[in-house]
């Protein structure tokens, strides 16, 4: 069989459309189909183009339009050309508004709005993802939280917690051999929380990290005399930059967490 064509159309970003479109589709066995998203439609120009492709490759034509007049004049040249039209939406909405005897508000992309504390943590997610580490000191500037400490304090997993809290985070490593970003010392500092750790204890850590990985714990990561010299540098930077600092020996992630967020939000 040809590869069938359907095209989607919405006022919005029409991922309500593909959806559903796809879900029907996944009821077909064996059809070999291509879907092309016509998104942001305001006027009938992109109908007309979209109603144009559909009768050159015998398409079809799914779409979430809440503006009456926009459904009304696609159903309509849809008929004309002789092209399947799927109202996905104004069913539902018309049997919603006879059931509910209220009147439909007729605004486009309303579920993402709906949607925006969903999206503003995925935003927050990957800010934390590719701020991580230290990998682009950029983000430091445009960063809600600056997340500072040798290896091993949690950093990563804590940026990931408050980005669910839909906060973005950069998070610096202190390493004594690297000068950290200058971006570190130009941001405000209350944005800054450093993360300092016992010594015993992150030696322990850091032999269990070895083990992990299945090297011996004789390393220099875990020398206790190279932690000192870390934690010394670390201390440096923080008094430095003039930040809070919170003692993580003992705190599970969730727990420095709310120590965090209590001290921005006061």
């Amino acid at each position: 069989m040809a590869e069938q064509f359907v095209y989607v159309l919405s006022d919005s970003v029409g991922e309500t459309a593909e959806l559903v479109v796809k879900a029907g589709l996944s009821q077909f066995n064996g059809i070999d189909y291509k879907i092309s998203r016509i998104p942001y439609i305001e006027d009938r120009k992109p109908i007309d183009d979209a109603l144009q492709l559909a009768k050159e490759n015998n398409g079809l034509i799914g779409f979430t339009l809440v503006d009456p007049a926009l459904r009304e004049y696609l159903n309509e040249k849809a008929i004309e050309f002789g092209i399947e039209c799927i109202d996905i939406m104004g069913p539902m909405i018309a049997s919603m508004e006879k059931v509910f005897m209220k009147s439909p508000r007729l605004e486009a992309g309303l579920v993402h709005k709906l949607d925006e504390d969903y999206f503003k943590r995925v935003e927050a997610i990957e800010f934390a993802v590719k701020y991580d580490d230290g990998r682009d000191p950029r983000g430091i500037a445009r960063a809600d939280i600056i997340l500072v400490g040798v290896s091993r304090t949690s950093k990563t997993p804590l940026s990931q917690y408050l980005a669910l809290k839909r906060l973005k985070v950069a998070n610096v490593p202190i390493v004594p051999e690297v000068d950290p970003p200058e971006e570190l010392f130009m941001v405000d500092p209350s944005k800054c929380i450093g993360l300092r750790i016992n010594p015993e204890k992150l030696n322990e850590i850091r032999k269990e990290r070895l083990k992990a990985l299945g090297l011996g714990d004789q390393a220099t990561y875990a020398n206790l005399d190279r932690i000192h010299q870390e934690l010394d540098y670390f201390n440096k930077v923080v008094d430095r930059i003039g930040c809070k600092v919170i003692d993580v020996s003992n705190k599970a992630v969730e727990e420095t967490a709310n120590v965090i967020l209590h001290t921005i939000h006061k």
